[in-house]
């Protein structure tokens, strides 16, 4: 396998030759010759532009890399209500939140929380076990000065990543895990897995389960990215024989600019 470093301005791009039968076809960016140089240390050795040798796990840390930078970016260069996903309220996951029958020092878990209100509506509503993650510690910090001093301290912050937890795995009993739209960035079989691995081991019996995604006839991006549409039988299939499906509808999201983004909305409860 050849992997070929293209450099134009500081950015290094890795160009995949495989074939198309190969499981990984990862194609990666990293910014700094410096940072590459030193991984291929570990994991390959660099000659004249050709990475010889590349183990599985150099793959994912550059995907994994990329990612993060990707959304660190959008994050440092946006306010939250420039950002295409912003709500001012977030009705939708308000009106699944209020079938969920539980009390307010049960925990809910918002996967990529990144600057959304909704982790501002659980505190001021009084929810006191609120853990919100993401994979970019810079939309955590513009959550928590939004929010400010006293209602931050109210919120268990987590910089992690979804795909390769370290702490979010460590946690139980979450009675309601919300996720606005970071499933359907998942395109891997390895990275949904993890995902669908995490969620089946963090939450409790009874507990439920809010998704949203862009619908089979949303968009096909979203922030440059390649993303995932689901309907309501996708996700439930998804999920598995362990999660029932209470609750599902179609919703159009308005961004800034004017212009629709439907989604659908999803509520399991674990059996």
């Amino acid at each position: 396998m050849d992997l070929v470093l293209v450099s134009r301005r500081g950015l290094i791009t890795i160009v995949f030759d495989a074939p198309s039968s190969m499981e990984y076809r990862i194609p990666g960016e990293m910014r700094g010759k410096r940072r590459l140089d030193n991984l291929s240390k570990n994991y390959g050795t660099c000659i004249e532009g050709k990475l010889l040798y590349v183990k599985h796990k150099l793959l994912r840390m550059i995907m994994n890399s990329s990612m993060k930078e990707h959304w660190d970016e959008i994050y440092a260069a946006l306010d939250a209500d420039e950002l295409t996903w912003y709500e001012e309220i977030p009705e939708p996951s308000i009106k699944l939140l209020s079938k969920c029958h539980i009390n307010t020092d049960e925990s809910i878990l918002d996967v990529g929380a990144g600057s959304s209100t909704f982790v501002d509506y659980l505190v001021n509503q009084g929810f006191k076990n609120i853990i919100a993650t993401d994979l970019s510690e810079i939309a955590l910090n513009k959550l928590k000065e939004r929010l400010d001093e006293e209602k931050a301290s109210l919120v268990r912050w987590i910089v992690d990543d979804i795909t390769q937890p370290v702490h979010i795995q460590n946690l139980r009993d979450i009675a309601v895990w919300h996720d606005r739209a970071v499933l359907h960035f998942l395109l891997e079989e390895e990275q949904q897995q993890q995902y669908l691995s995490t969620l089946q081991k963090v939450i409790g019996k009874g507990g439920y389960v809010i998704i949203a995604a862009f619908s089979l006839e949303g968009a096909k991006k979203c922030s440059g990215l390649n993303i995932k549409n689901y309907d309501q039988n996708m996700l439930a299939k998804f999920l598995g024989e362990d999660f029932s499906l209470l609750e599902y509808f179609d919703y159009k999201h308005y961004m800034p600019s004017g212009e629709p983004r439907p989604y659908i909305y999803t509520l399991f409860q674990k059996n």
